[in-house]
């Protein structure tokens, strides 16, 4: 094993497996490939696809090309996969405008994760699907959504956000994210 100096601990979160029946990766079949792939404690969270892994490479495009590329070879499924370092997930943590207003209820925020910042942002169109209830934030890559009557029950949902902005997009409630990195600074320290 190497020095833990040596290895970056990183997030992956893959869109849409296990999702209805469909694009169906056990969890630990996941795990098996990322130790083909050269990674190092990997632990997977849920049954959707969130991994933390640590890796010697550093640069994330690639290593979402990667494990997109095995996941093709292995499973035959075209799976978009975004990439994080911790520090990315904390910074995306402490953004969310919605943790200033403590009359709002965290359990039903949602955090949607743009592949690359879209081009452009026709934001009257998007916002008129919005309920009065609900509260939504751009912040580069990353979408804020506050959505009071539950997610399924959302216009605002990652089917919408991916056609209005032409971008591929993965969307996470708030405990995931949040559990995500927690289980990435656990990895940390091993």
């Amino acid at each position: 094993m190497l020095k833990n100096t040596s290895l970056t601990t990183y997030i992956s979160i893959l869109r849409g497996i296990n999702v209805s029946g469909k694009n169906i990766i056990k969890m630990e079949a996941l795990r098996n490939l990322y130790t083909t792939m050269g990674f190092y404690d990997i632990h997977t969270y849920l049954q959707s696809g969130n991994v933390t892994f640590r890796a010697l490479a550093t640069d994330e495009q690639m290593l979402e090309q990667t494990i997109e590329q095995y996941i093709k070879k292995e499973f035959s499924l075209d799976i978009p996969v975004q990439v994080m370092n911790v520090e990315a997930l904390k910074n995306v943590i402490h953004n969310n405008p919605f943790l200033k207003d403590e009359t709002l209820d965290p359990s039903f925020f949602h955090v949607t994760f743009l592949k690359i910042p879209p081009a452009v942002v026709d934001l009257t169109a998007i916002e008129s699907k919005k309920t009065e209830q609900e509260k939504m934030t751009f912040s580069g890559k990353v979408i804020y959504l506050y959505c009071p009557e539950g997610y399924g029950n959302t216009k605002l949902n990652n089917n919408f956000l991916e056609k209005r902005l032409k971008v591929t997009a993965t969307t996470r409630n708030w405990k995931t994210t949040t559990a995500l990195l927690q289980l990435a600074q656990e990895t940390e320290i091993l």
